[in-house]
């Protein structure tokens, strides 16, 4: 499954989060997978999708930032399986 994961820095700061993904990297443990980001122009918010069968797997990677992000997540689907869905098809 897909989620649209929105990411609020914290003090709206952006640098203590890069510092740790430059020092650490993603964190995000075995089966979960990264698949894109955006970070709007003022450096206080991420759009991040990530996938994963597990949605547990959301929380431990959350877990490793949630001293320096707000999280809000959104499960969603490609526009493909959306026309599919509304079409009825599977």
């Amino acid at each position: 499954m897909l989620y649209m994961v929105i990411e609020r820095f914290k003090g709206g700061r952006a640098e203590p989060v890069y510092e740790r993904f430059r020092g650490q990297g993603r964190l995000a443990p075995e089966g979960l997978r990264y698949i894109a980001s955006w970070v709007d122009v003022t450096l206080s918010t991420c759009y991040q999708v990530m996938e994963t069968e597990d949605r547990a797997l959301l929380d431990l990677w959350m877990a490793n930032w949630d001293d320096l992000v707000d999280f809000e997540l959104v499960p969603v689907m490609t526009s493909v399986d959306a026309a599919s869905a509304s079409c009825g098809e599977a």
